[in-house]
């Protein structure tokens, strides 16, 4: 997760960082992603059923819940088994996570056991009692999909009528005093809607979006013609850091971040750097180094709605252990996962163009769910890295000297 605000229009530095010890349990909820502990953030599949049919979607969503979806008994004690850990965030999604009867009960306990609840939803079941109900059960973040303007939303989600319903409960949950956001996944069909995205944020006043690049695993062979080329990726990030910068620029402080390739970071770095910008882009360097980067199976874990464990929520062909065995806090710190303990100590495993990275220990080197899926090995390079060699320092394919 990149915040474009933070480094690129300077709304955090390292210093906030740091007067807060870096431990998940103090740090405020814009500040998380640069703890040191790592504790990770769940993503909890709640349910497999969705109202929706989307291209894109990695949890391949059914009409109908899975016959094998954990029970409320277990699903309970799963929230109290992660809240007990130390789990800072437990993001509930799905699936469509409102189709899940209990997921109000499952909400309030993640908060009394100390955890920020966040729900990521595509907005349709949401109507203003539930996000009454949310917000008064102390509920931290709604995320609403919209994954492009009218056409392009509609298209992507199989449904006639999901832009304008998504719209809705983004007003719903704005008047409930619910803390809103869009989640867009940048795709060749919606990076023509960037700007439309941006103008909507601010007639609607929203304060927040998330723009996550594709990562193709799921189950559509649509999804190929999706992914945008380097370029397009490019031109897309720069379009998202001028808009935002824009709105600063007219006084305006939108929360705007970027998902799932961490190359955004360094290119960040390198293009205020060729705008001149050299003692603000060396403060964004320093942020990116206390986030580390891609953090599967450490900063991010991930719980299906049958209780399997996955080391993100995208590469579920990988299953770490099942809550119903054994509790998650045994599953995540199991000293015989070779998979894990190599996640957590990259370095010594990736090769080529990552290994080589200047920027190694500010990226992570990238998401091995992608390098996995694509090119059927977990510690080559990240296929979405759109660096170029000379960018990370490495020509003509030789190795680099360390350092940035």
């Amino acid at each position: 997760m990149i915040g474009i605000s933070k480094l690129y229009c300077g709304t955090v530095e390292a210093s906030d960082v740091l007067r807060y010890g870096r431990k998940s349990a103090s740090l405020p909820s814009h500040l998380l992603q640069f703890s040191e502990d790592k504790k990770p953030v769940v993503v909890w599949n709640v349910t497999r059923a969705c109202n929706l049919a989307c291209l894109h979607c990695y949890a391949a969503a059914t009409a109908g819940r899975a016959a094998d979806e954990l029970s409320a008994a277990e699903a309970v004690d799963l929230v109290r088994s992660l809240t007990g850990y130390g789990v800072p965030v437990i993001l509930f999604s799905g699936g469509e996570p409102l189709l899940r009867p209990d997921l109000l009960g499952l909400v309030e306990a993640a908060v009394a056991g100390g955890a920020r609840a966040v729900l990521s939803t595509n907005g349709l079941l949401l109507d203003a009692g539930t996000a009454a109900r949310l917000a008064g059960i102390g509920l931290s973040y709604v995320g609403i999909s919209l994954d492009g303007l009218e056409a392009r939303h509609d298209a992507m989600r199989g449904r006639p009528g999901a832009f304008r319903g998504a719209l809705l409960a983004v007003d719903t949950a704005l008047a409930a005093g619910l803390k809103v956001g869009l989640r867009l996944t940048l795709t060749r069909s919606n990076r023509g809607d960037i700007d439309g995205i941006f103008d909507l944020m601010e007639e609607r006043g929203i304060p927040r979006v998330c723009f996550y690049h594709l990562v193709d695993t799921g189950a559509d062979p649509r999804l190929a013609r999706e992914i945008l080329s380097h370029g397009e990726t490019r031109l897309a990030v720069s379009r998202i850091a001028e808009r935002t910068r824009e709105m600063f620029a007219r006084g305006l402080r939108p929360e705007v971040l970027t998902v799932d390739n961490q190359a955004d970071g360094p290119f960040l770095y390198i293009k205020m750097k060729a705008e001149g910008r050299a003692a603000e882009a060396e403060k964004a360097l320093e942020l990116l180094r206390l986030n580390g980067g891609s953090s599967s199976g450490q900063g991010i874990g991930c719980v299906s709605w049958n209780g399997d464990v996955h080391p993100d929520q995208f590469w579920r062909s990988v299953v770490l252990g099942s809550v119903r065995e054994r509790p998650f806090p045994a599953i995540w710190n199991d000293p015989a996962n070779h998979l894990l303990a190599s996640l957590r100590d990259k370095r010594a495993h990736l090769h080529g163009r990552c290994r080589d990275c200047r920027y190694l220990d500010v990226c992570g080197g990238g998401l091995r769910a992608r390098a996995a899926s694509r090119r059927g090995d977990v510690w080559a390079p990240d296929p979405a890295c759109y660096l170029t060699d000379a960018e990370i320092g490495r020509r003509e394919g030789a190795p680099l000297a360390a350092g940035v």
